[in-house]
């Protein structure tokens, strides 16, 4: 009689090629592993969920005159509250709206890059992309007086545009992250010149705005601003997520990512096309938010593990950090200052030590 032919169905139930079962405490350990990530992850997401709805709320509520959540919660139904109405339904209420979206673009945006790339420094705020999208407004704000709209399209169109131009400079049969890194750090460093030179030729009036620009700031925050990175959110988040699985294969490395049968450049393109355009539509509607999409990643990485997608965690934080920002600009400090200052005092700290440990270890998020 013949020997029996193992299949596919027994191999895997856990059969050896040697035909010895695996031991079955290894078994149940690494399945009550995997629970427990998949547990920790849930229970992470939901609590940062939760906090940012929190913080969103305090946003609403606070102010230079405190509403009680019952006459927000008023607001937002539609009914009509003397004096909440204007406060909260005009001012606070966009204002928040956009934070929010902001830092989930940001989020989204900086660690899609640091996923790809393999390394934390991969973020939009150190490769040049911020700074395209900075020195485009400056320049336009100084020397073509334009303003609004027309400034967040032309910031847009130089985000994009200079991320296409460091993918291209990078690229030699593939690209590698470190060069990539290199090469938009020496972009940044020219497009910041640049708008150094801006804001050296601006007179008063254009520089005060050039300036609150540049910083990353909620003043003035409307609808209007809010409108299109609720589009772009809506069109481009989806997007990433339906590369997920792509983009941890490249993790591995573009070899084995092939192997595993992922189309690394069409990913990388993809991912580098629906990040790049996130960041600049966030910078587009607040300006450059300093170290937000940078931060964003690694934080999410400590507090959800280090396994798994980090996009829905890295969006959730930013949002996050956006808010706590904006709450401590407005009310910790003697007088307001743009939220851009503060997530610079938080990140630039951060910067130093990721490098310094980066030198050390090597770069994984």
């Amino acid at each position: 009689m013949s020997a029996p032919v193992k299949t596919p169905a027994a191999t895997a139930v856990g059969h050896r090629p040697g035909g010895r079962m695996p031991d079955p405490a290894a078994v149940r350990a690494v399945a009550a592993g995997r629970r427990a990530r998949s547990h920790r992850r849930r229970v992470v997401i939901t609590v940062l969920a939760v906090l940012v709805v929190t913080l969103f709320a305090v946003t609403l509520m606070v102010g230079r005159t405190f509403y009680p959540p019952m006459d927000v919660l008023a607001v937002l139904l539609g009914q009509d509250v003397p004096g909440a109405g204007f406060t909260v339904g005009t001012l606070r209420l966009p204002r928040a709206a956009v934070a929010v979206l902001t830092g989930c673009c940001f989020g989204l945006g900086g660690v899609t890059f640091q996923t790809m790339l393999r390394n934390p420094l991969a973020s939009p705020d150190i490769i040049g992309i911020t700074s395209g999208a900075g020195a485009a407004a400056a320049i336009a704000i100084v020397f073509f007086s334009l303003g609004g709209f027309a400034v967040s399209v032309v910031a847009v169109i130089a985000g994009l545009g200079v991320a296409m131009a460091v993918y291209l400079l990078s690229y030699r049969n593939g690209v590698a992250g470190t060069r990539l890194i290199l090469i938009g750090i020496g972009v940044a460093a020219m497009l910041d010149s640049l708008t150094y030179y801006a804001l050296d030729k601006a007179p008063q009036w254009e520089l005060q705005e050039a300036m609150r620009w540049l910083t990353g700031s909620l003043n003035g925050a409307s609808w209007k601003d809010a409108t299109p990175l609720a589009v772009a959110l809506l069109v481009l988040g989806p997007l990433l997520l339906a590369q997920v699985r792509n983009l941890g294969a490249l993790q591995l490395g573009d070899d084995t990512a092939a192997a595993l049968g992922v189309r690394t450049e069409r990913t990388r393109i993809v991912a580098i096309v629906a990040a790049v355009g996130l960041i600049t539509f966030a910078t587009a509607a607040a300006g450059p938010i300093a170290f937000v999409a940078f931060l964003s990643g690694p934080i999410a990485a400590r507090i959800v593990g280090p396994r798994g997608s980090m996009l829905v965690p890295a969006a959730l934080v930013g949002a996050l950090l956006v808010l706590v920002a904006d709450l401590g600009a407005q009310f910790a400090f003697g007088t307001k200052f743009p939220v851009g200052v503060v997530t610079g005092v938080l990140g630039a700290p951060y910067l130093v030590y990721l490098i310094i440990r980066t030198n050390r270890t090597g770069g994984a998020l």
